[in-house]
């Protein structure tokens, strides 16, 4: 199948998946663009947002529309690493009465995992996600396990409550692609949930794209051609946002701390790419990066503290990026 007819099999597939989603979800519809492009460019994702606005129940009905394997892990102050890795235990043969160690995976080792409320456990327990999230492997005792690919983390965080959170460090955090803020409905979309929540009715998904397709669909998006102006846009953005830079804005300057790194450049350029094969062309432009642009840095952007006291925050600087303003 060439890519011209795998281009046109994924819009199919996007819009069948929209469609099964909105079975359970009511509007959200740029949050569940963001976690497509970000499934199929082989990223992760962060979900902030109060209780109530559905985190949890969006990932595992995504969960049930790709047909993978769904792994939950729900963070608390005493989960330890061996928790979501595994561990291994001594076991031994009833036959030969020899004992030896069997390694027991943990919920890591499937294909979507929602890391619910990650920033309740301690760095030492987040820290084991590390490895997964980049490598897309795991070290325990010593040995080294492959995760099944797909591989794909989505955490939910709840940006209000502070005691008993622990906040996710930089390096953690840069391992996420989209941070996406979950906004409150709107009242008409607040009627329909109350409607459809608290009748009897139950709700059936049908698993739309396969684990064998989605990888098909990844390698599809790693294939498609960028023009060297869009790359030159989306690495200058980025460069940018550094204060140190000479050729960085007096904005920058006055109100970062520390700017983006270049994983920020590569995930700019697969979430444009992503984007435009999901609306059916073939190459991104400069609309693709700008429409990714604000997940993607506004958890890598660190303001200081005169941003802070006017009140600045990340989004305030990443539309000054993208309008140019000086």
């Amino acid at each position: 199948m060439d890519d011209v007819q795998l281009v046109k099999n994924l819009n199919l597939k996007y819009a069948e998946i929209k469609q099964e989603i909105s079975k359970i979800i009511v509007g959200q519809n740029e949050i569940i663009d963001s976690l497509l492009i970000s499934l199929l460019a082989k990223g992760h994702c962060l979900l902030v947002g109060v209780p109530g606005l559905a985190k949890t129940l969006l990932i595992k009905t995504l969960a049930g529309v790709t047909d993978l394997k769904f792994g939950r892990i729900q963070f608390t102050p005493d989960l330890m690493p061996s928790d979501i890795t595994g561990t291994e235990i001594l076991e031994e043969d009833n036959f030969t009465k020899k004992r030896e160690f069997r390694f027991i995976p943990g919920p890591l080792f499937a294909n979507v995992i929602l890391a619910d409320e990650i920033n309740r456990t301690p760095p030492k327990t987040q820290s084991a996600l590390l490895e997964a999230m980049q490598e897309h492997r795991v070290t325990v005792a010593g040995k080294t396990y492959t995760l099944e690919e797909p591989f794909f983390v989505l955490a939910t965080q709840n940006p209000i409550e502070q005691e008993g959170t622990y906040p996710l460090p930089e390096a953690q955090l840069d391992r996420f692609m989209f941070n996406l803020w979950l906004d409150y409905p709107s009242l008409e979309e607040e009627r329909e949930i109350v409607k459809s929540t608290t009748s009897g009715a139950s709700v059936s998904l049908n698993p739309v794209v396969s684990a064998t397709e989605l990888i098909q669909f990844q390698d599809l998006v790693r294939r498609v051609p960028v023009s060297d102006n869009v790359i030159e846009y989306a690495t200058n953005a980025v460069y940018n946002t550094r204060p140190a830079n000479a050729s960085s804005p007096k904005f920058i300057k006055d109100w970062v701390r520390w700017g983006a790194g270049p994983r920020a450049s590569q995930y700019l350029i697969l979430g444009a790419k992503t984007r435009s094969v999901l609306m059916g062309r073939f190459t991104p432009n400069i609309d693709d990066v700008n429409a990714v642009m604000i997940p993607v840095l506004r958890h890598r952007i660190i303001t200081n503290f005169s941003a802070e006291a006017e009140g600045i925050k990340p989004e305030d600087i990443i539309n000054k990026l993208i309008t140019g303003a000086v």
